[in-house]
């Protein structure tokens, strides 16, 4: 699990969906496998002790410099007893140092989900503020400190305190459930998560999260849902994909994401306009050709005039999620009726096939956000997810993530 605006607790209760993840990435030498040192600071890990588990994680370390999962620990270990130091910038060294260790890890090999979100840590160690209003800024700091001491209930209550300040305040109501998921109390964790969503419906986290609890109370479809609804809030964040990896993975089973190659380009000066074909079409399939011809044509007609006319407020042309769609309907258009003949479908490029079964499925625009977007298709997400979230989750759960085995 994790909160983009603080990956302090991110890491914290991420640990007990991720640290599975970690050994499976991250081989552990077999020389200390059963040290008892070991086994101590881990257990003092796993149970949010990172004040007493740091030390005898950093001697593991210097004793066994190729035990990255050791390693991974003791690095997420700096950010959890960060949030106990007093001082700013003492705090803010210790996070920047516990990066420079997820980037080690990152060369040798590590690649667990708990290593990409710590890679997010800010360089220079800076934290971000919890609120703008200094006194729910500060219950929120000293709720973390008592977090990061392995103190969950003290922790709970600055956390209550924070919202009783500021009801609106995303994080309390997250950390709040976060502290009931850290103490297995997963139906609590559930409607704080809830109450977290309420807040802010277009955020991932407390989505994902709520997916974790779930998934710990054997509630597997139920979490998949969840996990989709993260993607939904903020689908251009790789975090917002942690779950559905996760879950993926769990299930033993692959997300059917559809790999549209482009195979044709547009260039225009304003006054001339030219389109380049993949060599490899013109003596292959001809319906393909027409399709990809008609396709760069219709958005030389929006990079020439169309784009102005549909979005007049805007100063300079963009790729859009209309011009996109339109273009690909566009397409379908050209090859749906040869689609329709066994013979000639054989000889189709499938990736063509498979957009003419989203295109009649109305599915078409959330392909194009989800599996297109760039710089200027992702622009139109949030209004498209405003007027249409229901279809956005459709597109996931009909097509991308497979149901349950």
């Amino acid at each position: 699990m994790s909160c983009p605006c603080r990956l302090t607790k991110t890491l914290v209760i991420a640990i007990l969906a991720l640290h599975i993840s970690a050994r499976a990435t991250a081989q552990t030498p077999p020389a200390s496998a059963e040290d008892p040192a070991r086994k101590e600071a881990f257990q003092l890990y796993d149970a949010g002790k990172y004040v007493d588990a740091l030390p005898l994680l950093e001697k593991i370390v210097a004793d066994h410099p190729s035990d990255l999962v050791a390693k991974e620990r003791w690095a997420f270990s700096m950010v959890g007893y960060a949030a106990t130091l007093p001082d700013p910038e003492v705090r803010k060294k210790m996070r920047a140092r516990a990066r420079t260790l997820a980037v080690e890890l990152k060369e040798a090999g590590d690649n667990s989900n708990l290593l990409l979100m710590m890679l997010e840590l800010p360089e220079d160690g800076s934290e971000p503020s919890f609120s703008s209003r200094q006194d729910v800024d500060d219950a929120m700091k000293a709720a973390e400190a008592d977090f990061g001491r392995g103190d969950l209930d003290k922790a709970r209550e600055g956390y209550l305190h924070a919202l009783l300040l500021d009801p609106g305040n995303y994080e309390a109501a997250l950390f709040t459930g976060d502290v009931y998921f850290k103490q297995h109390a997963y139906p609590q964790a559930g409607e704080w998560f809830a109450r977290a969503i309420q807040i802010d419906p277009n955020r991932e986290t407390a989505y994902r999260y709520w997916g974790d609890a779930l998934t710990a109370s054997s509630k597997n479809d139920e979490a998949r849902g969840k996990f989709i609804e993260a993607v939904v809030a903020e689908p251009y964040s790789n975090k917002a994909w942690v779950g559905i990896r996760q879950w993926v993975g769990r299930n033993k089973v692959k997300l059917n994401v559809l790999v549209l190659k482009d195979k044709s380009a547009t260039q225009t000066d304003g006054k001339n306009a030219t389109i380049t074909l993949d060599p490899n079409m013109l003596s292959g399939d001809s319906t393909g050709t027409a399709a990809w011809m008609i396709y760069s044509a219709t958005r030389l007609t929006w990079q020439r005039e169309k784009f102005k006319k549909e979005f007049p407020n805007e100063t300079a042309y963009r790729r859009s999620l209309k011009e996109e769609a339109e273009a690909l309907d566009a397409m379908v258009t050209v090859i749906a009726e040869d689609a329709k003949s066994p013979e000639k479908a054989k000889t189709m490029d499938p990736s063509l096939l498979a957009l003419i079964q989203l295109d009649h499925a109305g599915l078409l625009e959330p392909f194009v956000l989800f599996n297109r977007a760039d710089a200027g298709i992702s622009k139109d997400y949030a209004a498209y997810r405003t007027a249409h979230r229901d279809v956005l989750r459709r597109y996931l759960d009909e097509y991308v993530v497979p149901k349950t085995p």
